[in-house]
């Protein structure tokens, strides 16, 4: 699927498979930042820009803004290292994080999980200002994050393959993991050449000069699949009471920031 999807395909049939796609999941094409006409392969259409604007983001220096569109998987407290997956199914952060020492520093602290589906846009924006200081890539499957494999898969987001963005921000540190899934389950981010998908042994890097980034600002894009979940730590944030299955659009104020670091 990840060969058809990168394959350049003569315009007029990638042009009706994009529009019968967009029909079948109801995807806004007017949207998109350019023509379906400009489009060569499947992949530039599934992480496809969108008009400025398309998106505002929350103008407000103390909330905390979607980075994605999708809708509420599960959210609460980081609880005895553990985080929710579904009603009576929980995991593991350390196992989430990769093993990374640094997940004893969310207990207590909050967490968003947000699906993305079929017809959502799939590029990744920051909820905060930040810079990426820091990154960690772990391989793992591609189980389905659909509903159906939150609610079958245990600890399913501590088993698929990840990509995890560290965000330096005014409340301090908090994480960004992006979980890939079925199909090609590719996560590429913008400050450097960490991807999934490598085939290689999980690593964590610093970066030599943390990338600097806007609230709302592009952070990476989804290849197919995906799932975002943001983790806060102790006293920075408090979310809003988002319920599972919630829409939100990117931009949109999910919470605001409760202290500035010193």
């Amino acid at each position: 699927m990840g060969k058809v999807a990168d394959t350049p395909w003569p315009q007029p049939l990638l042009g009706w498979g994009i529009r019968a796609y967009a029909w079948w999941f109801a995807i806004d094409l007017a949207e998109c930042a350019q023509p379906v006409g400009d489009f060569r392969r499947f992949n530039e259409f599934f992480a496809r820009g969108l008009k400025p604007q398309a998106r505002p983001v929350d103008a407000s220096p103390q909330s905390v803004v979607s980075p994605v569109d999708g809708r509420v998987s599960m959210g609460g407290a980081i609880t005895q290292g553990r985080l929710i997956q579904a009603k009576g199914m929980d995991y593991r952060l350390e196992e989430l994080l990769g093993g990374d020492s640094s997940w004893r520093e969310y207990e207590g602290g909050q967490f968003l999980t947000l699906y993305l589906s079929p017809r959502d846009y799939h590029r990744i924006h920051t909820p905060l200002a930040c810079q990426v200081t820091r990154w960690g890539y772990v391989p793992g499957a591609l189980w389905t994050v659909s509903p159906l494999g939150v609610r079958g898969v245990p600890g399913l987001f501590a088993r698929n393959e990840r990509l995890i963005s560290f965000l330096r921000t005014t409340a301090g540190e908090m994480a960004l993991v992006k979980v890939g899934a079925t199909v090609v389950g590719r996560v590429k981010v913008v400050y450097g050449p960490a991807a999934t998908r490598q085939h290689k042994p999980g690593r964590f890097e610093v970066l030599s000069r943390p990338y600097p980034l806007n609230k709302g600002e592009e952070l990476g894009r989804f290849e197919i699949g995906s799932t975002v979940i943001l983790l806060f730590k102790p006293g920075q944030a408090a979310l809003n009471p988002l319920s599972p299955g919630t829409p939100v659009r990117m931009g949109q104020s999910i919470g605001r920031l409760l202290k500035e670091k010193p």
